[in-house]
């Protein structure tokens, strides 16, 4: 076996060849299929965990299986990726990794320590390329602070913080028009200041002034201070949302016979009638895709592949100390547990589940943000149906539901804020989009809405 340095090439003696890594913390090994020009061409060019195979590459078992009598003519060079589990740690916090190059039968034939990263989180740790008419693997070593997506930018993909390039045709524009308030489609502004407007989508809920909040419904007659503060007309110009007086309100008493039907901004203390703080809970989110034509991974997709991701991000004092999702499915003391299996019992609805134990958040830790990113970049105008609902997981009761409204021009949106206050935790409705992919991407654009 020969050892590689970066910059380093070597001619591949043999047309079936494995590559494998290894790194010191959990990571994804993918695979960027490129043209001459250092391009891709379309989702078929890209194989990782959720599409596991490409013209010639297949990933199994954590490894690339490269044929290289299977790469298309077009296609010049197959780059191995690595990406940490976890976004907001760097390359430069754990020992170099390193990645392998073996036959078919597994004896190896090359390796290279990926030394010299600091800040990045992904790598471009080599390639098998052509040159001529012969396969040559290359140690490549390219890290990318800025995360996957500057990693897919500079591969020819529009991400994150880009509206959608080259859309297919049957892809409805998602730029608003400039006049259009950012959180509802176009064509007209819906957002006028009378106060029982709403984003509630129709048929409208129980109206939202005072009548609301002394019905049965929400058995608690002793609160009609829910007038018009509630819809001050906070909804007009501003492209960021301000949380003035409907913030403000006092929360709403949880019934597990009469679960509450959430508006947007409204809260609801985690307590139950009879003041017994609720303990232990679950967050399950869900949505439907909208049914159409399937497209691809980098330009947008239909139902079929649409894939949404809930998380949850821990605050503490206005900081980002832990992440929950997909790629981390417990807090460092499980106080907080992310599952894709529906965990409640209660029919299939829910696509995702994080449970959380109330009484074991760690103390510095006072905000709890519940989010849906869409990885493959569709927006929300993809999806319909989208709602976050709070099950007492002592009961299995489900206590309160905050549904969105679709069409919404975003990959990302924050669903609600779970928010520790005076030793008590209260919950408060959100359904604020925003343009990011991931998790950690979504960490600026949902500090707006801890307050």
């Amino acid at each position: 076996m020969s050892s590689l340095t970066k910059g380093q090439n070597a001619a591949l003696p043999t047309p079936d060849v494995v590559v494998s890594v290894e790194v010191a913390t959990a990571a994804d090994l993918s695979a960027l299929l490129v043209t001459d020009a250092g391009k891709v061409r379309s989702d078929a060019d890209f194989v990782f965990f959720n599409q596991p195979a490409g013209p010639g590459v297949q990933l199994r078992d954590g490894r690339l299986h490269i044929s290289t009598a299977g790469i298309p003519a077009d296609i010049t060079a197959i780059r191995a990726v690595i990406t940490l589990d976890d976004t907001t740690r760097s390359f430069g916090q754990f020992a170099p990794p390193v990645a392998r190059v073996s036959d078919a039968a597994g004896t190896p034939l090359f390796d290279y320590v990926v030394d010299g990263l600091t800040a990045e989180s992904v790598v471009i740790a080599a390639e098998v390329y052509r040159r001529n008419d012969q396969w040559k693997v290359r140690a490549v070593g390219q890290g990318y602070s800025g995360g996957f997506a500057d990693l897919v930018r500079d591969h020819g993909v529009a991400v994150d913080d880009a509206p959608p390039q080259a859309a297919p045709p049957t892809q409805p524009a998602y730029t608003p028009p400039p006049a259009q308030p950012a959180y509802n489609p176009p064509p007209q502004p819906t957002y006028t200041p009378p106060a029982q407007q709403g984003y509630a989508p129709p048929p409208p809920p129980p109206a939202y002034g005072q009548p609301q909040y002394g019905s049965p419904q929400y058995g608690a007659p002793q609160q009609p201070q829910y007038g018009a503060p509630q819809q001050q007309p906070q909804y007009g110009a501003p492209q960021q949302p301000q949380y003035g007086a409907p913030q403000e309100q006092a929360p709403i008493s949880l019934s597990k016979d009469r679960p509450v039907s959430l508006v947007k901004g409204q809260k609801v203390s985690l307590k139950k009638e009879g003041g017994v703080a609720l303990s232990h809970i679950w967050m399950g989110l869900g949505w439907d895709p909208v049914q159409t034509g399937k497209r691809g991974f980098f330009g947008g997709g239909g139902a079929s592949s649409i894939d949404l991701d809930a998380s949850v991000l821990m605050f503490s004092q206005g900081n980002c100390v832990e992440t929950v999702y997909f790629g981390n499915l417990r807090s460092k003391n499980n106080s907080i547990i992310h599952s894709g299996d529906n965990l409640t019992g209660e029919g299939d609805g829910d696509d995702e589940v994080i449970a959380v134990d109330l009484t074991s958040i760690p103390p510095h830790v006072d905000r709890l943000a519940f989010i849906v990113t869409s990885y493959r970049g569709q927006t929300f105008a993809e999806v319909q149906n989208a709602y976050c609902r709070l099950i007492d997981q002592t009961t299995n009761a489900e206590l309160a539901r905050y549904t969105l409204a679709g069409g919404m021009p975003f990959t990302g949106v924050c669903m609600a804020v779970v928010s520790r206050a005076g030793g008590e935790w209260q919950l408060r409705a959100v359904g604020e989009g925003f343009n990011a992919k991931t998790a950690n991407k979504a960490i600026p654009f949902v500090m707006p809405y801890l307050g």
